[in-house]
């Protein structure tokens, strides 16, 4: 059993408790974090309450306990994947938004994991367990793009290790809050979780509580397309640390839009995640050893939330 606290702050007061719990454990849908509440498995302020629609208020604390998983089986599943490249050690698929990287509790099923294991008959490295075969690095279940899965442990260990040394490209683009007034810029600054709240990671500076379990988090970005109230970005990870660019980019006042747990709660551009895709993903094959890049287009969502902030 494992249980979670957290305090409500500003941006999600006034939401019901199952959406404001669902937003911040990201792992878990929105039906599981349900049947948990009306469970009795969910407090606010240490007092029970089943009732989903309840409205949570600023500064309450919620705890929720989560079951332990009764088995750790992943199932193939025929779920379609937009497959960028595959050969005997690797695969890029080009993830939907939405679509949950590896299973966890609340989401067992469904997962890219589960189309993978299908997909790949089973055959993919082992390295990293039972529920996440062949996955070498991961991005949020709202954010769009680029993943490259190992096949072999062979494949995995060099992907890692390209990882580590900082050496594979990866760049995304987001649509942010406010304009910047310089062209480009980097954020070095140590991201560790949230001492106010464990379900989220902040930028903890040396000598600050918690600092100690920090690490080093570094993002290059630079402006694509400046709109008024909101600026088109490309971010460039050199570290690939949990929520990187959305605690960077809130940490410097440009949180994204659409982020509802690091960013305003509303937004008028009609974002319904945060406007993040994994665009462009380049490594060294590992075992080849040639340079390979592959670029993803926008997904259509990421382009209509484009345009309407363009002429807000």
């Amino acid at each position: 059993m494992e249980r979670i606290e957290l305090q409500v702050n500003s941006d999600m007061a006034g939401k019901r408790l199952d959406v404001a719990l669902s937003a911040c454990l990201e792992d878990l849908s929105r039906s599981y974090v349900q049947k948990l509440i009306e469970g009795g498995s969910v407090t606010i302020n240490g007092d029970f309450c089943c009732e989903k629609k309840q409205k949570v208020k600023d500064g309450d604390v919620l705890a929720i306990e989560i079951p332990d998983p009764e088995k750790l089986e992943v199932l193939p599943e025929d779920i379609p994947l937009d497959i960028v490249y595959e050969d005997d050690d690797i695969i890029v698929v080009d993830k939907p938004a939405g679509m949950v990287v590896h299973p966890a509790n609340g989401n067992w099923s469904g997962t890219l994991v589960n189309a993978l294991m299908y997909h790949c008959a089973g055959n993919l490295s082992s390295i990293n367990g039972v529920i996440r075969p062949g996955i070498v690095h991961r991005i949020d279940k709202d954010t769009s793009g680029l993943l490259m899965i190992a096949k072999t442990d062979r494949a995995h260990l060099s992907l890692s290790q390209q990882l580590a040394e900082h050496t594979i490209n990866r760049r995304y683009v987001a649509i942010v809050y406010n304009n910047f007034k310089e062209d480009e810029g980097t954020i070095d600054a140590p991201i560790g979780r949230d001492p106010k709240n464990r379900l989220r990671n902040a930028v903890i500076l040396p000598g600050a509580k918690g600092s100690d379990s920090a690490k080093e988090a570094i993002t290059h970005y630079h402006v694509l397309e400046r709109m008024g109230r909101y600026t088109l970005i490309e971010a460039k990870l050199e570290t690939g640390r949990t929520h990187q660019i959305r605690v960077h980019m809130a940490y410097i006042g440009h949180p994204l839009l659409g982020d509802e747990l690091y960013g305003p709660a509303k937004n008028k551009a009609g974002a319904k995640r945060q406007m993040l895709h994994a665009k462009t993903l380049g490594f060294v094959h590992p075992v080849r050893k040639e340079y390979l890049e592959f670029v993803s287009s926008l997904p259509d969502d990421f382009i209509k939330v484009l345009e309407r902030a363009r002429r807000e």
